[in-house]
C-alpha cells in the first residue's frame, strides 16, 4: 500500500477554499493578494499531492468536481477555525468595531439571538447592530455591512444571497379555531393585517393557494413586520409572516399557521457591503459567519 502524503500544503488548502468560494482563480487571487497564476499553480500542486482533480476548468469560470466538493466541505470549517485561533492569539490583537444594519424583524428573530455564538468566536470584535431602518433595497451609508431584502441582486454593492422571503398566513390560536373554509373560500370573519410595504401580498397568496378571501374582509395596515406579527398574535386578524423568521412564534404557539400554502416571493435576503469594504477583515469575518449561520434557511 502506498504511503499517505503527510505533507499537504496548508497554504494550498487555504487557496483551494478561497477559489472554491469565489469560483474564480482571479477573484481568489484578489482576495489573497497574489497573482492568478500563483493560485493556479498552488491548486495544481494540491491536485498532484492528493492525486485528485478538484476543479473543472472552463474558459471563464471554474467549478468543483465531486471530489473537490467533498474536500471543501471537510477542509473549510478547519481553515475558518485556524483563522479564529490565530486572531485570538495574535500578539497585536486590538479591539475593533463593526457596524451592521439589520431589518428589525430579522434582527429580533434570527440575528440577535445568535450573536452570543459570534461573540464567543470573536470576543475582540465589538458589534453595533442598527435596527432602526425597516426599508428594503438599500444599504445604509453609515453601516459597514447590512442584511436587507432586495427584489434582485443589488447593483454597485458586494452581496451574498442568503434565502428567499417566504410568507405564510398566521394568526392566534383562537383565530385559527374560528376560521371556516367551504369550497376553497373562507366563509368566516377573516380580518387581514397588511404590511404597508407589501400591499398586494394577500392577493398574490390567493392566486398561489387557490383559497379565496372574503370580499368584505376588514383590513388593518401597519408599517413594520414586528407590528404585523404582534397584531396577529393579539387576535387582530390574519397576517402574512416570514416563514423562516417566525419559528419562535410558532414553537411557542403565539402564532399558528392558518394554511399550509406559502407565498414564495421574488425577494431575497442578502448580506451586503460597499464593494470597497468587502475585503476589510471585520466585514469578511461577519460575512463568513452570516453565510454559515443563515444560508441554509432556504
Amino acid at each position: 500500500m502506498a504511503p499517505h502524503n503527510q505533507n499537504i500544503s496548508l497554504r494550498g488548502l487555504r487557496t483551494f477554499c478561497v477559489a472554491a468560494e469565489h469560483e474564480s482563480f482571479r477573484d481568489a487571487a484578489d482576495r489573497l493578494f497574489i497573482t492568478a497564476s500563483a493560485v493556479s499553480h498552488q491548486i495544481k500542486n494540491l491536485e498532484s499531492e492528493l492525486g485528485k482533480k478538484l476543479f473543472e476548468r472552463g474558459s471563464r469560470n471554474i467549478s468543483l468536481t465531486p471530489e473537490g466538493e467533498l474536500l471543501y466541505n471537510d477542509v473549510q470549517p478547519l481553515i475558518r477555525q485556524l483563522d479564529e485561533i490565530a486572531i485570538q492569539h495574535s500578539a497585536h490583537a486590538t479591539r475593533s468595531t463593526l457596524r451592521i444594519s439589520v431589518q428589525p424583524f430579522f434582527a429580533s428573530e434570527l440575528f440577535v439571538p445568535r450573536l452570543v455564538d459570534f461573540r464567543r468566536l470573536y470576543p475582540e470584535l465589538d458589534i453595533v447592530v442598527d435596527t432602526s431602518d425597516e426599508s428594503s433595497e438599500r444599504h445604509p451609508g453609515n453601516a459597514d455591512a447590512s442584511i436587507r431584502v432586495f427584489r434582485s441582486a443589488p447593483d454597485g454593492l458586494a452581496f451574498d444571497e442568503l434565502f428567499p422571503l417566504r410568507l405564510i398566513p398566521a394568526g392566534s390560536p383562537e383565530f385559527y379555531d374560528s376560521v371556516k373554509v367551504r369550497g376553497n373560500r373562507i366563509v368566516s370573519n377573516f380580518p387581514i393585517v397588511v404590511h404597508e410595504s407589501r400591499p398586494r401580498a394577500w392577493k398574490q397568496w390567493e392566486r398561489v393557494s387557490g383559497i379565496r378571501l372574503p370580499r368584505d374582509a376588514d383590513v388593518v395596515r401597519l408599517d413594520s413586520m414586528i407590528a404585523v406579527a404582534r397584531a396577529a398574535e393579539r387576535g387582530l386578524g390574519a397576517a402574512l409572516v416570514p416563514t423562516q423568521l417566525s419559528d419562535r412564534w410558532f414553537t411557542s404557539s403565539s402564532l399558528v399557521p392558518l394554511f399550509d400554502s406559502e407565498l414564495v416571493t421574488r425577494d431575497r435576503y442578502y448580506f451586503v457591503s460597499d464593494e470597497n469594504a468587502q475585503d476589510q477583515q471585520n466585514v469578511r469575518i461577519m460575512r463568513d459567519w452570516v453565510l454559515q449561520t443563515f444560508r441554509d434557511l432556504r
